[in-house]
């Protein structure tokens, strides 16, 4: 390929549709991408949401540049190309899809994204004691997630697209019955319309994109391609300028990650900054563009997983709730059980969606005494 080729062709998803209307071979090489350095390890996650460097993106770059060599399949590329010839949908009519009326019940209730991954962030490492898909699929749905992602990303997340696929075919499964099938949402790192086109191709109903990671104009052209092939994007954020940006990219489902600038609250009287609770801080980040925005947002907070044995995640669960997220998307949390049989990922999501408040109820409060708590993780302790 020349090098006046090279300058015409701006992007990996571009770059492959042109070489497939050109070449019968599958096995081609896409010399037109840079060459991007393997990171052996990288400190972030899929999950976990933590900031998203140069390092980690150009290693996705490099993924993908390794997966076109490879040679992507027929279905990828004719996703690809309906991303592509895709027209420009900015003055239609809102419609929200699968996932954003799963996550949007009404006030005072909290939706549960539950993500299966192998690879939980506090190792680093593949974990054996995970269940197959098959196995979790049913305890997500079952035990009351509206959805579910699968961690994309072998790398950090330790899944592939054919796990993504298989949550598919198994929720599908559930077609007709109560509960029936989640939606089910790709939680790769998306750096190219490629990874967008895998997603289709597998049967999710939605992607997850960082703003952290490719920026602004990025952003908005993912959102447009996702919805030019019926996907719906989640993005996630970490300041109110993200969130904005994200919203005027035509994003509806922010998922907020941390909070910048935000956990620093002006004092009123004396000008000194102080720390914000970390929940009130997350919501501070979106609670500006809610309030009577047309179309709809829907806020989702990332729990983190706390590194003991111990559940404040669904206390937290519970206090993102009350103060007004409209879901949570949970991960590493789910896979901290211990002995204790109702430590297993489906009683944590029903404890999430409980009722309880952390004001009359704690998570942990088995024998039912101190401030008359009786319900633990999920389970009516009588």
């Amino acid at each position: 390929m020349t090098m006046a080729l090279d300058s015409t062709i701006r992007s990996t998803a571009a770059g492959l549709l042109f070489l497939a209307a050109t070449s019968a071979v599958q096995g081609f090489v896409p010399t037109y991408l840079p060459s991007y350095p393997q990171v052996a390890k990288a400190t972030s996650s899929t999950t976990s949401l933590h900031a998203l460097g140069v390092f980690v993106r150009k290693a996705k770059e490099n993924d993908i540049r390794t997966y076109c060599q490879e040679g992507p399949s027929e279905d990828v590329l004719t996703a690809l190309k309906l991303i592509s010839d895709a027209p420009s949908d900015d003055d239609a009519e809102f419609v929200a899809g699968p996932v954003q009326t799963a996550l949007s019940k009404r006030k005072g209730t909290l939706s549960i994204i539950a993500e299966y991954k192998r690879k939980l962030d506090s190792s680093g490492y593949m974990s054996e004691t995970i269940p197959a898909v098959v196995t979790l699929g049913p305890v997500f749905r079952e035990f009351g997630a509206s959805a579910c992602a699968v961690a994309a990303d072998e790398r950090f997340g330790g899944c592939t697209y054919v796990d993504l696929a298989d949550m598919v075919k198994e929720q599908a499964g559930a077609q007709g019955e109560v509960p029936g099938p989640l939606p089910v949402i790709s939680s790769d790192r998306i750096v190219d319309e490629i990874q967008i086109a895998r997603a289709k191709v597998s049967g999710a109903a939605a992607v997850m994109v960082s703003y952290e990671m490719v920026g602004k104009e990025k952003v908005a052209q993912f959102v447009k391609n996702a919805r030019g092939v019926g996907l719906e994007t989640i993005v996630e954020v970490r300041n109110k300028e993200e969130a904005s940006g994200a919203v005027e990219g035509g994003a509806t489902l922010l998922c907020v990650v941390g909070a910048d600038e935000d956990k620093l609250d002006d004092d009123a009287e004396g000008g000194v900054k102080e720390e914000m609770d970390d929940i009130v801080a997350k919501y501070a980040v979106v609670s500006e563009l809610v309030e009577g925005a047309s179309p709809p947002i829907c806020t989702i907070i990332n729990i983190l997983a706390n590194d003991n044995k111990a559940m404040e995640e669904v206390t937290d669960a519970w206090k993102a709730r009350d103060i007004g997220f409209n879901a949570a998307w949970v991960s590493d949390a789910l896979y901290k059980g211990g002995n204790d049989p109702v430590e297993h990922p489906g009683a944590v999501i029903q404890s999430m969606t409980a009722k309880s408040s952390v004001k009359f109820a704690s998570p942990k409060a088995r024998s039912g005494k101190g401030e008359g708590a009786r319900e633990y993780l999920g389970d009516i302790m009588m």
